[in-house]
């Protein structure tokens, strides 16, 4: 293979390298620590993505990670489109240059490949491939989310809903598998959410997630001497006997008789 050819495969390789680090700036966990807030990967769903800021009741921070997010893909796919005449970026690069920006917001380098479900992300990408298909999927997750307020489930029937729109009304093949490769990959994100809302205990927007609940165990007090309490059992004595042990009696050898103190006269 020659210099030239050599050439014309670093520069898309290298673009998608620098969409995905652009993409796993995971602007909920940012914010959150410009803004002092706990770390959105330690309270909620425990998902870096503004739903789960939102649940702190910090509306500005969470406004900002969407904002930031969905920036971070429509600035990937915009840079590509703005050099794809001086380094001959084709169709297909754009476009996976999206993918590697939505990949990087779910597996960020800079956060130990911990990242969020990627809604923002790929709108912003979305917007600025196809400004249509990206509006339309807008407006199916803002329905979806309206009626029934559950944003999970706006994103997935959003996502579902765009490839089958990039089919309908353009003719772009690879344009199409990059984004049914992402729709593919939110909805795997959302398996837990899938699984809470077929069971009814997904929150609502808004909604803060209910704590887990914890098993209390009742603490045995001490009988007194001579006392005798049912959970004083040993339970093996009786699986394996069949029969009830034998109850200690007050003034045997292994109970001694507790006679009390006598006061001196």
């Amino acid at each position: 293979m020659d210099e030239v050819a050599w050439i014309d495969l670093a520069y898309p390789y290298t673009a998608f390298v620098l969409a995905y680090l652009l993409g796993s700036l995971s602007f909920a966990v940012i914010v959150s620590k410009a803004m002092r807030l706990p770390d959105p990967r330690e309270y909620g769903s425990g998902n870096p993505g503004a739903t789960n800021v939102l649940r702190s009741g910090h509306k500005l921070a969470a406004v900002a990670t969407l904002l930031l997010d969905a920036a971070k893909g429509y600035v990937a796919v915009s840079l590509a489109q703005h050099y794809s005449l001086r380094f001959d970026f084709d169709d297909t690069t754009i476009a996976f240059c999206g993918v590697a920006a939505f990949i990087g917001h779910l597996f960020p380098v800079f956060f130990r490949f911990q990242g969020g479900k990627g809604v923002a992300t790929a709108a912003g990408v979305l917007l600025a491939y196809e400004p249509m298909l990206g509006v339309a999927t807008l407006l199916i997750w803002a329905l979806v989310a309206l009626i029934t307020r559950y944003s999970s489930l706006a994103a997935i029937l959003a996502s579902m809903f765009a490839p089958v729109f990039m089919i309908a009304y353009y003719d772009r093949p690879t344009g199409t598998l990059a984004v049914a490769v992402m729709s593919l990959l939110l909805v795997w994100r959302h398996w837990r959410n899938i699984l809470r809302l077929t069971r009814g205990s997904e929150p609502r927007i808004g909604e803060k997630e209910q704590p887990k609940k914890r098993r209390r165990h009742r603490k045995l007090r001490s009988a007194p001497i001579g006392e005798f309490r049912p959970s004083m059992l040993d339970a093996s004595m009786s699986t394996q006997t069949g029969e009830p042990p034998e109850l200690p009696v007050v003034g045997s050898p292994s109970v001694p008789e507790y006679r009390g103190s006598k006061e001196s006269h």
